[in-house]
């Protein structure tokens, strides 16, 4: 069946049905993407103006640079780090953090994102599945173990201080994030889909409906039985299966609905 599409007009209608749903779900998912990180100003270094330094950022992203070149690598998110200390959550995040404490369960609210950013953490959402890691976290490539870290600018290279009975660990650390041609972290998108599928009402923010796995979420929690409610300002490729399809700024609409 095609979804609703509707244009944001602050239709009275619209804000009361999607509170309502809300005041009567028992669990609530979220499945946010780059779009709702970019009204708080994040930068997507994807596409033609994705460059930085005369290198495309994409190509950065991979095991393969980083072995070739780790000094570069952190050099460049190092930079984005240094981008992102200055940014701040947007009414969309706060809206969504403040959610939780709304709903009848205070643990029912799960936020799945694809974005690396922090933002929902700072907003104060408490439980994240982070698809794609997080840029405030390192990982060891020696030792495997996982530390937040927020140094800006961070220590170019970084090496592991773990203890153990043989002394320090001292291995090369490099971002917690999953990078292209990575897979995801082990049974982190087993619990999306449960969360998805075991929601009453699902928010789909700010993806492009087309970066997998993730983009086949919104359709599962439909196949499930989930109300799906897309907000995009711009139509996607999921617009026309979703329940809803609202063309809208997160920032602007949540708000109201929250």
């Amino acid at each position: 069946m095609q979804g609703d599409s509707d244009q944001l007009t602050l239709d009275p209608d619209l804000i009361k049905d999607l509170r309502d749903r809300l005041a009567l779900a028992r669990r609530v998912a979220v499945l946010s993407g780059a779009g709702i990180s970019a009204e708080s100003g994040v930068p997507t270094f994807r596409g033609s103006g994705g460059l930085w330094r005369s290198h495309r950022a994409v190509d950065l992203a991979t095991p393969e640079a980083f072995k070739d070149n780790p000094k570069l690598v952190w050099e460049f998110y190092s930079y984005r780090r240094e981008v992102l200390i200055k940014l701040a959550p947007n009414p969309a995040h706060i809206a969504l953090a403040g959610l939780a404490g709304k709903l009848k369960d205070k643990d029912s609210l799960t936020i799945i994102t694809q974005n690396v950013d922090g933002l929902h953490q700072r907003a104060g959402s408490k439980k994240l599945l982070e698809l794609h890691g997080n840029i405030w976290r390192v990982r060891c490539t020696k030792c495997g173990v996982v530390t937040e870290n927020h140094d800006v600018p961070i220590e170019i290279l970084p090496f592991c201080r773990q203890q153990s009975r043989h002394g320090r660990c001292k291995g090369l650390l490099r971002p917690d994030i999953v990078w292209f041609g990575e897979m995801l972290p082990s049974g982190i998108f087993e619990q999306a889909c449960n969360v998805a599928a075991e929601a009453d009402i699902m928010f789909i923010i700010g993806t492009s409906g087309v970066v997998q796995p993730a983009a086949s979420l919104a359709e599962y929690a439909k196949e499930n039985g989930t109300y799906t409610v897309e907000i995009n300002p711009e139509k996607t490729p999921i617009s026309g299966v979703m329940d809803k399809s609202i063309t809208a700024r997160a920032a602007e609409l949540l708000p109201l609905i929250i």
